[in-house]
This record gives C-alpha cells, sequence and structure tokens, in this order.
C-alpha cells in the first residue's frame, strides 16, 4: 500500500504545483455567488478542478472523484472502497478575490474509505503541505509537528465565524464563542478550512474549529492534522465523519477535551433556551 500511495503522491504533485500557477496568475475574472452570499466562486475554482479530475482520470480511469464544484452540481457521492480523490481547486476563494493570502489547493485520497494522502498547496505563500497516512507531515519537504499545547488559557483558536452569517449556523457559533473567550488566549478567523488545519499541524494555531463544512473542506488537512500529532474529533461529539465534517482539530488530544468540555455545555445552554421559548410560544 505505502508505495502505491507514493506513486499516487509523486503524480500528483507538478499538477498541484502546475494548478498554483493559474491562481498566482489570475486576473480579470468575475465573482459569482452559490446560494449564500458569503460562498463565492471563480472561473478559477471550476477550471483547476477539470484540469485536476482529468489528468487524474486519464491516470486511473477506474478512480472516483468528489469535487467541490462538480458536487455541488451534481451531488455528494458516498464513500466505497475504491481510491477516492476528494478535491478543494480554492479554499478560501473569498480571501482570494480580495488578494489575500490564506487560499490554497486541497487534494485528499481516500482508500477503502480512510483517509491515505493529503496535499494542500498555497502557492501565494510557497508552502506544500503533504501526508500519506502512517508516514507523518510534511511542509516544503521538512517534517511538522503540532506545537503539543495543552493549556486553554494559551491556546489560540482559529474559530471560523464568519459561517455564522448563515442563520442556520448562527446560535450554534455565537454561543459557543461566549463560552470559549471566558477561556482561550486568543481568537483568529482565518476564512479557510485547510489552511485552518494546516496551521495546527505546522503548530502555528493550537486549535480550529468550523460546523458545517464539505468532504472537499477536510479530505486533505484533517490527514495532515493527525500525522503532525494533533487530534481531530467530531465537534457534536463523537468520532470525525468525513463525509459530514464538523470539526474540532487540536495540537492534543488533551485540550480537545479542554474545548469539549466548555462546547458541551454551550450546547446544553443553547438547547436549554429553545426549550425555554418553546414553552413560552405555547
Amino acid at each position: 500500500m505505502a508505495n502505491g500511495v507514493q506513486e499516487y503522491l509523486d503524480f500528483v504533485l507538478p499538477l498541484v504545483k502546475d494548478a498554483g500557477k493559474e491562481l498566482v496568475s489570475a486576473k480579470d475574472y468575475e465573482v459569482e455567488f452559490k446560494g449564500e452570499d458569503f460562498d463565492v466562486v471563480t472561473i478559477y475554482d471550476r477550471k483547476i478542478e477539470d484540469i485536476l479530475i482529468k489528468k487524474l482520470k486519464e491516470r486511473w480511469p477506474d478512480h472516483k472523484f468528489i469535487g467541490e464544484e462538480e458536487s455541488y452540481i451534481n451531488g455528494v457521492s458516498e464513500l466505497t472502497n475504491s481510491p477516492t480523490w476528494i478535491i478543494d481547486p480554492i479554499d478560501g476563494t473569498a480571501n482570494f478575490v480580495r488578494g489575500l493570502k490564506d487560499s490554497c489547493i486541497s487534494i485528499g485520497l481516500v482508500i477503502n474509505k480512510e483517509q491515505t494522502l493529503g496535499v494542500v498547496y498555497n502557492p501565494f505563500m510557497n508552502e506544500l503541505y503533504t501526508a500519506i497516512q502512517g508516514q507523518g507531515a510534511f511542509l516544503n519537504g521538512n517534517r511538522i509537528v503540532t506545537n503539543g499545547a495543552t493549556d486553554i488559557k494559551k491556546s489560540v483558536l482559529n474559530y471560523e465565524i464568519s459561517l455564522a452569517v448563515s442563520s442556520k449556523y448562527y446560535e450554534l457559533y455565537m454561543y459557543r464563542l461566549k463560552h470559549l473567550l471566558k477561556h482561550i488566549g486568543g481568537i483568529r478567523s482565518m476564512g479557510s478550512a485547510v489552511m485552518g488545519l494546516c496551521y495546527v499541524a505546522s503548530g502555528r494555531m493550537e486549535a480550529y474549529q468550523c460546523d458545517g463544512l464539505y468532504p472537499w473542506d477536510a479530505a486533505a488537512g484533517v490527514l495532515i492534522v493527525r500525522e503532525a500529532g494533533g487530534y481531530v474529533c467530531d465537534s457534536r461529539g463523537g468520532e470525525f465523519n468525513l463525509m459530514d465534517p464538523n470539526f474540532l482539530a487540536t495540537a492534543t488530544k488533551n485540550l480537545s477535551e479542554k474545548f469539549m468540555e466548555i462546547e458541551r455545555k454551550a450546547d446544553e445552554e443553547r438547547e436549554n433556551n429553545r426549550i425555554k421559548e418553546r414553552k413560552f410560544q405555547i
């Protein structure tokens, strides 16, 4: 298996780097919206995804594919035991269109329903993150590990609060934020789920959290965090589910438990207030 995965990595790396050149040179493009006012897409999202999938299909025609733009139109397929490439052509498109550098190309490979390979490339910072299951995580070829943090009071949380603009997630995010701010050392919101995960893996952040995402937001980054020694769980409690990713990623399991204890109290308060409101309406 290991030799086969290395072959996949060796093949996909030049594709990712070529796609990065397309991003860096992008100009004069229109911005479109995909339903929500904050969910933007450009021709480069579609162009890069098409290029990557086309090349991979030519090399491995029996493999399966899940891509952000393709899946938005056609629906997300369920995972099978077949090798499945999960692609986000531009994670952080809202950053990209504003000239901010926190955006990247993300490719994950799942085999037998297990995250096996992760590649994340930020061409604006010339940062290439890679991981193969069981072989560690790397940044530009150098081994990376999380910073090993366990003290929540000294931890900086990268919290994707921008999703709170959606009415579906507003209460969830705001209740948790209210509770977390009393205990953490700082907060950031970077606008890219994949980069947020990689920042935990490389030790730049102690924790990253985002709810309401899609497989392509987590297929590469979650593996990179785990291979760097970090911990990822479902923010609702329980095991992380790639096909329904609501995740908390932390430098250590110990730190995750401290975050989750606080968030469970926030979720309980939110539910109790909902019950009170329903009783009042009756």
